[in-house]
């Protein structure tokens, strides 16, 4: 990558437009190094956008996660008074042929994006203003996903960075299933699953209650000892289920342990004959349950223990926890959509610097002619 402004310290730059107050720019490398009045407002947008956009996420994600480049650029925007109201959290690198691209803090653990707000932030005044700063710092392309594709923050994004002259285009990133619980018991809502799940459910529980065989458990943290035994548990399941190793094996340990500390964990736990059979890890924050990981180890498959697991699970998240929503995250997965009720769009943003080279190549290539020569009629005033 081309040398980036160096801003070790959180170099600090000026925005005076002309219908506004003077606006605040900086940019910051790391998140250690953010001063407490912009960490607050990591508090502040949690509470409405939920864990993937809090402080503890973002810190776990980038000590132990795998991120894809080594330069976190933690751009700001606020007042002259060192009172913030917008937060992009990126991430800078260089690919092939030597494209500088800025993308979302985010990779394959993260199921949701969004930038960071004050309750009070004009978000369609701020937002153009900091990404012209951005993108005059010579990025080819600038890509950010998984967002909310309905939300205000999307739609004034885009208008951004087009303001900013990078042509844009939207993708399609994954389906999302939720469940609103609607002030539900657990009663009612097992009531209103298809009859087959269950059937399943009823069928599966008789047969193991008789037996004896199975055990399950829910672990929150508050013990330790149950913890560390809680995640070897859950990593014996991992290895022997259907799914591929972490790519970064000792990010699910730190969250696990980060979850406990900051009371979110959920980890569910089956075993069956006293071996490790099923874990399901749920994050519960803001009223909002978060199917954040699931395994069965495949011996046990006939057994239904997921979906017996599940159904505990559901039971804790609506009458213990009294969530208002429970989110399945990532996946249009046919089994999501008997547990949840509603199902929504995650999509990403991808911008292209009309004023380099290789961005307009990028343009040309991925855009296709006609709307592409309309973005540089655009840029050129025509």
């Amino acid at each position: 990558m081309s040398a980036s402004p160096s801003l070790s310290g959180g170099e600090r730059r000026f925005i005076t437009p002309a219908d506004a107050a003077a606006q605040e720019f900086a940019v910051y490398q790391d998140l250690a190094s953010l001063p407490p009045a912009v960490q607050s407002l990591f508090r502040e947008a949690a509470l409405r956008e939920g864990f993937f956009v809090s402080l503890p996420w973002l810190a776990n994600l980038a000590a132990h996660g795998g991120l894809a480049g080594d330069d976190m650029r933690l751009y700001t925007l606020g007042t002259a008074e060192d009172e913030p109201r917008l937060l992009l959290p990126l991430l800078g690198f260089s690919g092939r042929f030597g494209v500088r691209t800025l993308s979302a803090l985010t990779n394959w653990y993260s199921s949701f994006y969004a930038p960071l707000l004050s309750a009070d932030a004009q978000v369609s005044l701020l937002l153009p203003r900091m990404l012209q700063r951005i993108v005059a710092e010579g990025w080819d392309q600038i890509d950010l996903r998984p967002m909310d594709v309905d939300s205000p923050s999307f739609a004034a994004l885009e208008e951004a960075l087009r303001v900013a002259g990078m042509a844009v285009q939207r993708y399609f990133c994954f389906i999302n299933w939720y469940l609103q619980v609607d002030g539900r018991s657990y009663a009612e809502y097992a009531a209103s699953l298809p009859s087959s799940l269950r059937n399943t459910l009823k069928r599966k529980e008789k047969s193991l209650a008789r037996s004896g065989r199975a055990s399950f458990r829910i672990v929150t943290g508050a013990d330790d000892l149950d913890l560390e035994a809680g995640i070897a548990a859950y990593e014996a399941i991992y290895r022997n289920s259907w799914k591929s190793p972490e790519p970064t094996p000792a990010f699910m340990p730190a969250l696990i342990r980060l979850c406990a500390r900051e009371g979110w964990l959920r980890l569910g736990l089956a075993h069956v004959d006293g071996e490790p059979a099923a874990a399901q890890l749920w994050i519960v924050c803001d009223g909002v349950a978060s199917i954040y990981k699931l395994a069965y180890d495949e011996r046990y498959a006939a057994l239904s223990i997921g979906s017996l697991l599940t159904a505990r699970m559901m039971e804790h998240a609506i009458d213990l926890d009294r969530v208002r929503e429970v989110d399945y995250l990532t996946g249009d997965d046919a089994y999501k959509r008997d547990w949840m009720s509603h199902s929504r769009e995650r999509w990403g943003l991808v911008a292209y610097n009309l004023r380099s080279a290789r961005g307009m190549a990028l343009a040309a290539l991925n855009i296709g002619g006609g709307k592409f020569k309309r973005w540089l009629r655009r840029l050129r005033g025509g």
